[in-house]
C-alpha cells in the first residue's frame, strides 16, 4: 500500500494509510502532558485491569474506560456498558480535553461533527501486543475511530476487511493520532509487541486512547 504524506496547519504531517484512514503525526503532542494527567485521573477512579476474552483468555493489555459507555469483555462476550463491573459505579466522565482533541482530529481527517461518548484507555508495557480485530461493538459505524498514542513507540497494524489480509505496519510515536472511518471503518487492526523503552511522561509504558461513538 502506498503512503501519502503532506503538511497541514501547525506543522502536523498528515499521512494517508488507506481510503478513509490517516495518521496525524504529532497532532496531540502539544496536549500530551495534560492528556497523561487526565488518563492518570481516570485510572485512579477506574483502575486498569486485564479483561478476559469470551473464551477465558486473559488480555495482555491493561484497560479502563471513561465516558458515558465503557467497553468490556468477559465470558459473556464483548459489549459496552455504562457501569464499571469492578466498582458498580458509572465510568469516569470523558475529559473535555479528550473530547475536543478527538473532534479536531476527526475534522482534520474529514469527519466533521464527531462527538465521542466512549474512550477505551489501554496501557501497553514491553512485550504487550494487540491481535488483529475489528471495532464492531458500536451501535452503528457512521462515526470514525480516533486513536491517540502517548508514551513509548509502537507499530500499528492496519489490515483489510478480512482477517487474512496482509496488514500495513505503521510506526506510531508519542503524540500521533490515527483516524479511520468511512470505507476503512471495519478494517482489521492491531499492535505488534512493544520493544522496551522509556519515555519522560509515561516511563516504560504506552497509553492509547481510543475514542468512539458507541451509543
Amino acid at each position: 500500500m502506498d503512503l501519502f504524506e503532506n503538511e497541514v496547519d501547525g506543522g502536523v504531517h498528515e499521512q494517508a494509510i488507506g481510503a478513509g484512514a490517516v495518521v496525524l503525526r504529532g497532532f496531540a503532542a502539544a496536549d500530551a502532558a495534560r492528556l497523561v494527567a487526565a488518563v492518570e485521573a481516570v485510572i485512579a477512579r477506574a483502575p486498569l485491569r486485564h479483561m478476559l476474552t469470551p473464551g477465558g483468555q486473559r488480555m495482555s493489555v491493561a484497560m479502563s474506560n471513561c465516558g458515558a459507555l465503557g467497553w468490556i469483555s468477559d465470558r459473556r462476550g464483548y459489549r459496552y456498558d455504562a457501569v464499571d463491573p469492578l466498582s458498580g459505579r458509572h465510568w469516569p466522565a470523558l475529559p473535555a480535553l479528550c473530547t475536543s482533541l478527538a473532534a479536531r482530529a476527526a475534522r482534520q481527517a474529514g469527519y466533521a461533527g464527531f462527538a465521542p461518548d466512549a474512550c477505551l484507555v489501554n496501557r501497553y508495557e514491553p512485550g504487550t501486543r494487540l491481535s488483529l480485530h475489528q471495532d464492531r461493538n458500536e451501535r452503528d459505524f457512521d462515526a470514525p475511530i480516533v486513536s491517540v498514542s502517548l508514551g513509548i513507540a509502537a507499530v500499528f497494524l492496519f489490515g483489510g476487511t478480512e482477517r487474512a489480509d496482509r496488514p500495513l505496519r505503521v510506526p506510531l510515536r508519542h503524540g500521533d493520532v490515527v483516524v479511520w472511518g468511512g470505507p476503512a471503518r471495519l478494517r482489521y487492526h492491531g499492535v505488534l509487541p512493544l520493544a522496551a523503552a522509556q519515555h519522560p511522561l509515561t516511563g516504560g509504558y504506552r497509553y492509547n486512547l481510543t475514542l468512539r461513538k458507541a451509543g
